[in-house]
């Protein structure tokens, strides 16, 4: 080591800003000419776990040696265009995952190149102040008020799981960051949530020491709405039994529906009993303010904490999730330490002081970029623009002979492949079996054969194909595409699937029918 120059050193991962240049041009070339041609692209490639580790040579040990950036740079981007599933695509249906917003990609790009450490103001001065303003934007979106607090996350499960400690530290009762769960003031705390809600509860639950077995869960209707009625009597049930209700978990937007739960009901109940109210908005909090969307949905406004999803209904590239709060105290009150080795300012917002991230990316720039961009206009139409796809694919489903639909809520509609021979017979045990079959067979040929992509909700005891659309590139010529999809696959499947037992017998001259 003592032969090492360091008056002069040279490293092997400097660029010349020369070199930089012409990588970085080449870079966003690619990436124009594939967003350009996403439409008559497959949304995915046909290949195998094994193909894909053969492409990326996934056995190969570390190099000793480095190689060219520019090379390097060129290979890495051909063999993600050519091994990647494009979310972007305009018939990407599946979960609720939308495409990156080309300024968003961009943003991505300058927020790197600057890297600022958003955890203390004095690390990343214009940063947090881009991040503050970000939050007071979201809230302003969907109607929460601004004068609360809030934080990027990198997605909804830690949004929501922000919130749950948020809440505890508010309703447990005694200072539960101090003593835990064994304070002698404690009680069994109980958090509700419907049979509905996302399996963050449970991760949070779980790791906040309180155990599954806190979560009350309560029953939901047929479209998956939380009973009001329900979630009273369970409170009254663990009061009487010596436990302590402190949160209840409501949904503005259920995964597998889009269910919205009676937000205003909940909210009275909550100030009844003095319970915290959250709002699981991951999906649907950012429709709250489109004209064609449940007027429960604009209650998110009433709730104490809301997790919401900017890389879903904003189209922010991921990762990017975010919490609010109403009471500008509470992730303070849930998340602050002042270690004397962090030397900030008060007078600013230090955002590790507010989540569980010491070490903070810039997550807000590619939100603020994108606000900026469309505005409060642009995106209350794109959202009830993907709103209204989706229920047209309902109508046009519904119409159609061999499709039969469940649910259509916010951008999420239901639906399923039936053969028209079979559809007096649903009910009979053995063709329910066989169509919860053949519709799983129908998604899994429309994800290998690359011309649309849904995913799937069970809906009682039926696998039902779900379509999502928050993407806005997405046209009207998309949904209707897949209703066609659907049912070529499903013409398909049902040909080489059916069991011989559910064919019709044939019709032999002088025979009934």
């Amino acid at each position: 080591m003592r032969d090492v120059r360091l008056d002069d050193r040279a490293t092997p991962l400097d660029l010349t800003p020369e070199e930089f240049a012409e990588i970085g041009h080449r870079l966003v070339d690619d990436l124009a000419a594939l967003l350009g041609s996403l439409r008559d692209r497959p949304l995915g490639p046909d290949v195998t776990p094994d193909e894909v580790r053969a492409a990326l040579d996934a056995s190969a040990p570390i190099p000793e040696e480095g190689m060219d950036a520019a090379t390097l740079m060129r290979d890495t981007t051909r063999m993600l265009i050519e091994h990647s599933l494009y979310n972007a695509h305009p018939r990407f249906f599946g979960y609720v995952t939308a495409g990156a917003a080309p300024i968003g990609v961009l943003a991505d790009l300058l927020a790197s190149g600057i890297n600022p450490n958003v955890g203390g103001w004095a690390l990343s001065p214009m940063a947090s102040e881009i991040e503050d303003q970000t939050i007071r934007w979201i809230s302003e979106l969907v109607g929460f008020p601004v004068e609360g607090d809030g934080v990027l996350t990198s997605g909804g499960n830690l949004a929501n799981m922000l919130g749950f400690y948020a809440a505890r530290a508010a309703r447990a009762g005694w200072d539960v960051r101090m003593h835990g769960l064994r304070s002698e003031d404690a009680a069994a705390l109980r958090v509700y949530a419907s049979t509905a809600t996302h399996t963050w509860i449970q991760k949070a639950a779980d790791l906040s020491g309180l155990g599954c077995a806190s979560i009350r869960w309560i029953e939901t209707d047929v479209v998956e709405r939380m009973n009001v009625a329900a979630l009273r009597a369970a409170i009254d049930e663990d009061l009487e039994a010596g436990h302590h209700p402190f949160m209840v978990v409501a949904t503005g937007g259920s995964v597998s529906t889009g269910a919205v739960d009676d937000l205003p009901a909940i909210r009275e109940l909550c100030d009844a009993y003095d319970v915290w109210m959250h709002v699981d908005g991951a999906y649907g909090a950012f429709a709250a303010r489109a004209p064609n969307v449940p007027e429960e949905l604009r209650a998110i406004s009433a709730a104490d904490s809301v997790a919401l999803d900017p890389h879903k209904w904003l189209y922010a590239p991921l990762e990017a999730g975010c919490v609010l709060v109403r009471d500008p105290s509470a992730l303070l009150a849930a998340f602050s330490y002042r270690p004397e080795y962090y030397s900030f300012q008060q007078d600013a917002k230090n955002y590790f002081e507010r989540g569980i991230q010491n070490s903070r990316g810039f997550r807000a720039l590619k939100v603020w970029m994108q606000l900026k961009q469309a505005g409060r206009s642009g995106y209350v139409r794109m959202i009830s623009e993907d709103i209204e796809l989706a229920r047209r694919f309902f109508e046009i489903a519904d119409a159609h002979p061999e499709l039969e639909t469940f649910v259509h809520a916010l951008s999420i509609t239901t639906y399923r492949y039936v053969p028209d021979d079979l559809r007096a017979r649903t009910a009979e045990p053995g063709v329910a079996t066989y169509l919860n079959e053949l519709n799983e067979q129908i998604q899994a040929r429309m994800e290998k054969g690359g011309d649309a992509f849904v995913s799937n909700a069970v809906l009682g005891e039926i696998y039902a194909l779900r379509m999502c659309v928050v993407n806005f590139r997405t046209r009207l010529e998309d949904v209707e595409a897949l209703v066609e999809i659907s049912a070529e696959l499903g013409r398909a499947a049902d040909a080489t699937l059916r069991p011989d037992a559910l064919r019709a017998p044939a019709v032999e001259d002088g025979a009934y029918e």
